[in-house]
C-alpha cells in the first residue's frame, strides 16, 4: 500500500512510520512537510492512501485536498485527515470536505491499522 503522509512535525512522522510497522509494514510511505512537496509527490508518484495534517506551513489540509483531488490519480484516493484538532466541527469539516477518516492525535495506532486494513486496496506487483 502506498501512503502519502503529509505532515510538516518529524516527531508526528517517526509516530506514524512506527505505526505502519507495527501493522505488518509492506507499506510503501512517502512524506511531504508542506502542501506544495505533496502536490509534487503525488504528480510522480501514485499514491494509495493519503494522510494529511490539518495545519501545513503553507496550507490547510482541507485545501490541500481539493487541490489533490484535481489530479486525475488523487481523484478518488482514499483520504484521512490526521490533527490534534479534535472537536466535533473539525471532523464534520473535514468529512463535509472528502474526507474518508479522521485520525485525532495522539494518533490510536490501533484504530489506524483497522482502517487501513479495511481498505479495498489491491496488492501492486
Amino acid at each position: 500500500m502506498r501512503v502519502l503522509y503529509v505532515e510538516d512535525d518529524r516527531i508526528n512522522v517517526l509516530l506514524f512510520e512506527e505505526t505502519l510497522k507495527l501493522h505488518g509494514g509492506g507499506h510503501e510511505l512517502r512524506i511531504a512537510e508542506d502542501a506544495a512537496q505533496a502536490l509534487q509527490i503525488a504528480q510522480a508518484w501514485r499514491p494509495d492512501v493519503l494522510v494529511i495534517d490539518a495545519h501545513l506551513p503553507d496550507a490547510h489540509g482541507i485545501e490541500l485536498l481539493q487541490w489533490l483531488r484535481a489530479l486525475p490519480a488523487c481523484a478518488a484516493t482514499p483520504a484521512f485527515m490526521c490533527s490534534a484538532d479534535a472537536q466535533p466541527e473539525d471532523v464534520a469539516a473535514a468529512r463535509a470536505a472528502g474526507f474518508t477518516g479522521y485520525w485525532t492525535k495522539p494518533i490510536d495506532i490501533d484504530r489506524i491499522g483497522a482502517d487501513l486494513a479495511a481498505l479495498d486496496i489491491p496488492a501492486r506487483r
